[in-house]
């Protein structure tokens, strides 16, 4: 995915994770000393369980992120760290519940609100590593764990040595048109084997 693709799908998710945020942890940038902070999350079990249901998996058993924030130019801050979390899914190949483990590097930088420049009526453009814009002067460090966990969750995910065994090629039973060529043997014979 380019950086401009991962940018704009990073965006798409926070706005709609801004919706609905099971996991808020507010960080203001006047609580940001020159020196940095470093913060570690860990999500308890309401927590993992709103998130599981918004990122539609099975169940979330272990969700935690640590983060370094630093101050950033003029009024910004930059959050540099981990999400890692252990995710229940179901195997896509034998729907079995699988166990897999997401760990997502973290770099991002917030600047003040400011309008962006416009390219032309209707459109905005934006650079691949533009920064985010802080909401009311903060950064919600819940709300960056979990757009990083939904955008590192498997959407296919499959047991280790499933595979897929897909139909014989030759059973004509089992093609998606059977039926239909079923009656249409049988129109044909109505005929005299002729077509019309």
């Amino acid at each position: 995915m380019t950086g401009l693709m991962a940018a704009m799908t990073r965006r798409t998710h926070m706005s709609e994770t801004a919706v609905r945020r099971p996991w808020s942890v507010r960080l203001d940038q006047s609580d940001v000393p020159e020196t940095g902070r470093h913060v570690d999350l860990v999500a308890d079990g309401e927590t993992r369980a709103a998130v599981a249901e918004l990122a539609g998996v099975a169940a979330l058993s272990r969700l935690v992120a640590d983060f370094d924030v630093t101050r950033y130019g003029r009024g910004g801050l930059r959050v540099v760290g981990r999400m890692s979390a252990t995710v229940e899914q179901t195997c896509v190949v034998t729907l079995e519940p699988i166990e897999s483990t997401i760990d997502e590097p973290i770099d991002l930088a917030f600047v003040p609100g400011a309008t962006p420049p416009t390219a032309g009526v209707g459109e905005v453009e934006m650079a691949p590593d533009a920064p985010d814009e802080l909401v009311d002067g903060a950064v919600d460090l819940g709300a960056i764990a979990t757009e990083f966990l939904i955008l590192g969750i498997d959407p296919y995910p499959r047991k280790a040595g499933a595979v897929f065994e897909a139909p014989a090629a030759g059973d004509d039973s089992t093609h998606p048109f059977a039926a239909l060529s079923a009656l249409k043997k049988g129109q044909d014979k109505g005929r005299g084997g002729k077509q019309g």
